[in-house]
């Protein structure tokens, strides 16, 4: 009997999978049709978001003019943008067509809440033109110290890569290549300077010349010392791979060291919360209980 029932359940349950697989049968292969390649709607509406931000980078773009600049300045401009990340040629009409477009937008937000009508409306506009104005700069600034921050960081692991690339047998600018490549998703800032290396060197351009603007690009004080140290290294005919690993490591210390840096000042940072906030908290706790009880002794002798 008990054998006839694990029968039963077995092909129970072998029938049930099998209907739940003809029934689930189209989910499954339009999933997997899905993951193998993307529909035609997603790839539309990818070529329409991209499309969309075109267009807008472009209209906003037309309203550079209206701003006069002089060459020097576009010129330092255009090294902003580089450092930062932006080295197509519609990112300076871009930056400057929003110096016209952000003091409009917020000008319109003063307009719209109404806040002119709670302040001086004219101190009101002329702080919107203002912050309006200088607010791509800020953009852009805080754009570029973020980047050089995960430069700085992302550099000892390019290094070592590039220093096992080396003793595997590869060129620099070979390994240099490759390291751009392996490393692209976790330092995708640093691997796209290097890209341009790689990109300068095909082009016959000479190798400590494409370091160099590569040192320009970034702007970071750890680029351009190993800059230095490579071309000095090429100069005297010493080993690269050990320069590099050299390097890193002083890099790995300097990092180690500014760690320490921060952990001794915060015991002098932590002296004025505890100053402005903890010890009053502290003093009403501890003496406030005494203050009132001499508060009621003094009523009771003066009654």
């Amino acid at each position: 009997m008990g054998t006839a029932v694990l029968a039963f359940i077995a092909v129970f349950l072998l029938i049930a999978s099998g209907g739940i697989l003809l029934f689930y049968r189209e989910v499954m292969f339009r999933r997997i049709s899905e993951a193998i390649s993307p529909r035609p709607k997603e790839k539309r509406l990818t070529n329409a978001v991209q499309q969309a931000k075109s267009s807008l980078g472009g209209l906003i773009g037309t309203v550079e003019n209206l701003i006069p600049k002089s060459e020097k300045e576009v010129s330092v401009q255009v090294q902003r943008l580089t450092r930062a990340g932006f080295r197509n040629e519609s990112a300076v009409k871009i930056f400057y067509g929003w110096k016209v477009v952000a003091p409009l937008v917020l000008i319109v937000l003063v307009t719209v809440t109404g806040a002119a009508s709670y302040f001086n409306a004219f101190f009101v506009y002329l702080l919107a033109l203002g912050m309006g104005y200088l607010a791509p700069d800020f953009w852009l600034s805080r754009k570029i110290d973020k980047r050089q921050k995960k430069i700085t960081r992302g550099l000892p692991d390019v290094l070592d890569l590039l220093v096992i690339c080396m003793e595997a047998g590869l060129s620099l600018d070979h390994a240099t290549a490759r390291t751009a490549e392996e490393l692209t998703q976790s330092q995708p800032e640093l691997c796209d300077e290097l890209n341009v290396v790689v990109l300068e060197q095909r082009a016959g351009r000479a190798r400590s010349d494409a370091w160099r603007n590569m040192a320009s690009r970034v702007d970071v004080e750890s680029v351009n010392n190993l800059v230095s140290m490579m071309v000095q290294t090429e100069q005297f005919g010493t080993s690269v791979a050990k320069m590099l690993r050299v390097h890193s490591e002083t890099l790995r210390t300097q990092r180690v060291q500014m760690v320490e840096e921060l952990a001794a000042k915060t015991s002098v940072k932590l002296v004025f919360p505890l100053a402005l906030f903890i010890f009053p908290a502290l003093f009403v706790v501890t003496l406030g209980p005494a203050a009132i009880v001499m508060m009621e002794s003094f009523n009771a002798i003066l009654k």
